[in-house]
């Protein structure tokens, strides 16, 4: 398979080029330089020349992936998953290691490239997930911290930190069995297996699939909660996981408790364990981030343009990484080798960054943020339905908006569909008032203000 790949690798990458309109500079910068190194498993890996390419692992996954599957499937009728490895780190390997499959990532394609412990940057604000992460990895017998319950932000480490446990009970504990999987892979599964009600094999595989394990560990659990059925079964898995002293590791944008549609026993059970805010970063650590990828960058940026990236953004890393990713594109394609300048970052990330302008809280913008936390649709939020589920999140939003916007109430009433500002004066005191002596509301406020906050 490999072969047939790489012998028809020309006829490939030009199938993508005209099919995709791809321009001769990005075509001959980005995609002539990539090489067919493996297949296994039905994953081809390709290699991504970073001393003459740079660090654009992320720009090429997202923008050229699925092109690049379509194409493999045009001119070979092979359906293939793609992962991306630099070059480099093959040369440090070994090519025969490739070859033979020996990399764990072949192995179990489910660990995303770079996610360790060793790459994983500690802070303060994330330190305390960086320890229990550490504990149930050199301890995965269910034991130390079950379950073990993350939740912050998108972007904030959940993800690499559920990659590195997994990695490193694969490298330490063999003979541990270990299943990683996203909320919606997990959804996606049982929609599959039940799409038959009559097959109770597949049902059957998919029970087996998740509870044969020694440690799952499922990503972004919120996408799960109200999804009747698909909550329902995995909810008995893991029960059946934890019953058996199996242990789990499970991520959110949110804790338990403000899991509004989540059975009472269950935010008890995911409570049981240890639950973990990660904080967005502090300056010093975007400064450690971004000088821990500039080691491994040809090309420089001095500490102004690192501080000037690190004091602007401060919410989400994956932003951060992708705004120093933007200046070293910037770099190459615009600036002919010259020293970048602050002036040349500015002009770089104009997109990324408005250092001159606050953040403007709107309510829109607070409607859908509120919409999100509770899993609602913005339409049910602005409906006329009274169902408490509705009414409090409704009830919210009025006093967000009374809070944070130069709104008059009955332009709050008007944002909100509400006819007249009486509601909104209601709603709005019923927050307050409820704020004093509820303290799962209290903290549902205090959440949502660092989401309105954090952009």
């Amino acid at each position: 398979m490999k072969n047939e790949i790489k012998n028809k690798w020309s006829e490939i990458i030009t199938y993508l080029r005209d099919e995709y309109l791809i321009n001769g500079v990005l075509f001959r910068t980005w995609i002539e330089p990539l090489t067919v190194v493996s297949f296994q498993n039905n994953t081809l890996v390709i290699a991504i020349d970073k001393t003459t390419q740079g660090d654009i692992m992320n720009l090429i996954e997202q923008r050229y992936k699925i092109p690049l599957q379509v194409s493999i499937e045009v001119i070979t009728e092979m359906q293939v998953d793609i992962r991306f490895v630099y070059k480099n780190e093959i040369e440090e390997k070994g090519v025969s290691s490739y070859d033979k499959g020996n990399l764990l990532e072949e192995k179990y394609p489910f660990l995303k490239m770079g996610h360790s412990f060793d790459t994983f940057v500690v802070s303060g604000s994330n330190n305390i997930a960086y320890a229990a992460a550490v504990a149930v990895a050199e301890n995965p017998d269910g034991q130390m911290y079950n379950p073990l319950f993350f939740y912050s932000g998108p972007g904030l480490g959940k993800t690499h930190l559920m990659h590195s446990i997994a990695r490193y009970i694969l490298e330490n504990h063999p003979e541990y069995s270990v299943m990683y999987t996203t909320s919606e892979d997990f959804m996606n599964n049982v929609v599959e297996a039940i799409r038959n009600k009559q097959d109770t094999v597949a049902v059957s595989n998919l029970r087996k699939n998740y509870r044969n394990v020694d440690v799952l560990l499922i990503d972004d659990i919120q996408f799960i909660i109200g999804k009747d059925t698909t909550q329902i079964e995995f909810f008995n898995t893991f029960e059946a996981l934890y019953q058996s002293g199996k242990q789990l590791v499970i991520s959110s944008d949110r804790p338990p408790s403000q899991m509004e549609h989540l059975d009472m026993r269950y935010r008890s059970r995911f409570n049981s364990g240890m639950t973990i805010d990660i904080q967005p970063p502090d300056y010093e650590t975007s400064m450690a981030i971004l000088r821990n990828k500039q080691e491994n960058s040809d090309i420089h940026l001095n500490d102004e343009i690192l501080s000037y990236i690190a004091t602007n953004i401060k919410s989400n890393i994956r932003i951060l990484e992708g705004a120093y990713n933007k200046i070293l594109l910037f770099a190459r394609f615009t600036n002919q080798g010259q020293e970048i300048t602050l002036s040349m970052a500015e002009e770089a990330l104009k997109d990324f960054i408005s250092p001159n302008e606050n953040l403007v809280i709107t309510a829109d913008y607070i409607i859908d943020i509120v919409a999100d936390h509770f899993n609602l649709d913005r339409d049910s939020l602005l409906s006329e339905k009274r169902t408490k589920a509705i009414t409090v999140p409704r009830q919210i939003c009025m006093y967000l908006c009374d809070e944070l916007t130069n709104l008059t109430l009955n332009e709050i009433a008007t944002k909100l569909k509400r006819q007249n500002h009486s509601t909104v004066i209601h709603g709005i005191n019923k927050i307050r008032k409820d704020i004093l002596v509820d303290k799962e509301l209290e903290s549902t406020i205090q959440v949502l203000n660092k989401k309105l906050n954090s952009q």
